[in-house]
């Protein structure tokens, strides 16, 4: 739902015929490479952030720009038609695109394993099923209509189960740059099933710049094993130069149990200093109970990070049981999920958002 205002909105009497010279949303299919065939959903906000929906890969987002410059890191693979061919093992690396949001579940956010002759590949299979697109609304100020939206539902579906239905809606209010997540699961089966989610929310260049950018957060912070060193620094929430040691798959990563406000939201984000804008990402504690903070900073462009709240961890199931971060969906149980992602270049904004380090 759009947030209700305290005064008129500043675009009510905007002196344009056609609403979509405000911002809006406009759909078309790729017709060229591998992503060929695929829908997408351009989305100008008319408040300085554009992003590009990905209908046919789970409703999650690829290229983010604020006032013209990238936000995300976009992999060398680009937008790559779904297939369930890439659902085993470590195929999903072969078409991670990048891209602002690429969500992993609804059974597994972590490393694959076999379970009970169930082979589970890494971050789950939502990346690759098409969205049955419910509806998709544009603003119109005339009708005193702001937010903009679409509606899908992403069906993780098997004879004998699991059967999860997700209804997400991507909505953003005309003139204002943020995205509003909210994601409602329902177990449609007959027995409980395996439940994990994860946003995997990435960053690149120039957002993510050497010596300039830095994460924000506040928290106990808890490393695994690959990369754990660099946790230990005291700059490891400082983009550093490109690393030797993130060449191919070195990487760092880590949990974090963040700190919430007295509503129970989570604030975290990246600033660019030097450029002066940033990202911030707020979501309820109760729905997200950690954070992970990937961070590979490799050579010849490879350079990338990650804020991710998630349930579960990226680990597998034998890691989540023994920490009680494990959980299941009984029949006809439902559970919603909310984030905000934002866009800033307000000094104040950045200032709160640097102030998380403190």
């Amino acid at each position: 739902m759009t947030p209700k205002a305290s005064h008129p909105h500043p675009l009510a009497d905007a002196p344009v015929i056609n609403p979509s010279q405000l911002g809006g949303i406009e759909t078309s299919v790729l017709d060229d490479g591998p992503g060929r065939g695929v829908r997408i959903a351009w989305v100008n906000t008319g408040g300085g952030l554009r992003y590009k929906v990905v209908l046919d890969r789970g409703l999650d987002i690829a290229d983010a720009e604020f006032t013209g410059r990238s936000l995300t890191w976009h992999g060398y693979s680009g937008i790559v038609a779904p297939s369930h061919g890439y659902n085993r093992k470590l195929e999903w690396l072969r078409t991670f695109f990048g891209g602002l949001l690429v969500s992993c579940g609804p059974l597994n956010t972590g490393a694959p394993f076999v379970e009970d002759d169930q082979e589970y590949n890494i971050h789950g299979t939502h990346s690759h099923t098409r969205a049955n697109v419910e509806s998709i609304v544009n603003p119109d100020p005339a009708r005193g209509q702001y937010e903009m939206r679409i509606v899908g539902i992403v069906r993780t579906a098997r004879l004998f189960n699991p059967n999860i239905e997700l209804r997400r809606t991507i909505a953003s209010t005309l003139g204002e740059p943020s995205i509003r997540i909210h994601d409602v699961f329902l177990n449609r089966g007959n027995e409980p099933v395996p439940h994990a989610w994860l946003l995997h929310i990435n960053f690149g260049y120039p957002l993510l710049e050497p010596g300039q950018s830095v994460y924000c957060y506040r928290g106990a912070v808890s490393p695994i094993a690959a990369g754990a060193s660099w946790f230990e620094r005291a700059d490891y929430k400082t983009a550093p130069p490109p690393l030797d040691a993130h060449r191919g798959a070195g990487e760092a990563f880590a949990y974090v149990d963040p700190e919430a406000d007295a509503d129970g939201t989570v604030t975290v984000g990246v600033v660019n200093r030097a450029q002066g804008f940033g990202v911030k990402i707020a979501y309820p504690r109760a729905a997200f109970p950690r954070m992970g903070n990937w961070q590979h900073w490799g050579p010849n462009g490879e350079y990338v990070g990650a804020l991710e709240p998630m349930t579960a961890s990226v680990e597998g199931w034998q890691a989540d049981r023994e920490r009680g971060w494990h959980r299941t969906l009984a029949p006809g149980e439902q559970v919603e999920y909310h984030c905000t992602i934002t866009a800033t270049d307000a000094a104040d904004e950045l200032d709160r958002l640097l102030q998380l380090n403190t």
